[in-house]
């Protein structure tokens, strides 16, 4: 089972902890606006991607694809990074994090399942709690900007108020009202601004426009060579 370090952040300080994970669920097509949730499965089909057979979907990925390194490593230059809030099941609360679901997209359009296996999937290692920001949930921004050949770009924007609320993503998995214990789950991204590209530097953010506080982290992504 991981055990990431990580640092939980409030309103009286930030405290250090270890959050334990062996259930990492990717939740797809969570868009609450049905024409933005629309425009994502209509840009990966023109990646040769499949619709999906019900939305929204959740994908299991082995837990120690979780990783809070600065840089991944990926099989050929088809992969891509996707910003998306982190659901964590602590031993002290629900906590809410910041991820990118890096996916390989060319696997993508065999099997979805596959392809989320196939790329680490990076987190920050900031988290706030659960309970801080539901009363506002909707107002928080997701964020993403990509770096490529050196020029630095916005990728992704989005308040939450654009996917389905953490209660009922939650619900759709296994029944219940928060996670089961040692659980995570990616909750879903907005479309890419310009579409779908891989990148040489991934930087993402989640924004609270209500307490002024922001969740960042960013990672770069080592191609490696496909022979055979």
């Amino acid at each position: 089972m991981p055990q990431i370090r990580i640092s939980i952040e409030g309103s009286n300080g930030s405290e250090a902890s270890e959050l334990e994970i062996r259930e990492l669920v990717v939740a797809g097509w969570t868009g609450r606006d049905k024409a933005a949730m629309e425009k994502h499965i209509a840009e990966l089909e023109e990646l040769g991607v499949k619709r999906p057979a019900r939305t929204p979907i959740y994908y299991r990925v082995a837990a120690d694809r979780l990783t809070t390194a600065s840089s991944i490593q990926v099989c050929g230059g088809d992969s891509s990074g996707e910003v998306e809030f982190l659901l964590a099941a602590h031993p002290t609360g629900l906590l809410v994090g910041l991820g990118s679901d890096h996916t390989d997209r060319k696997l993508e359009t065999y099997n979805v399942t596959l392809s989320k296996q196939a790329c680490e999937k990076p987190i920050g290692a900031r988290f706030w709690r659960f309970d801080d920001v539901i009363g506002h949930w909707d107002e928080l921004v997701l964020r993403a900007h990509i770096v490529t050949g050196g020029r630095r770009e916005l990728y992704q924007e989005g308040r939450l108020s654009g996917m389905l609320p953490p209660g009922e993503l939650m619900a759709g998995y296994d029944g219940g009202a928060r996670l089961a214990a040692a659980t995570a789950m990616f909750g879903g991204t907005f479309a890419a601004i310009g579409g779908i590209r891989p990148a040489d530097r991934f930087e993402g953010e989640l924004e609270d426009p209500v307490l002024g506080r922001k969740l960042a982290f960013a990672y770069d992504v080592a191609t490696l060579p496909i022979h055979g």
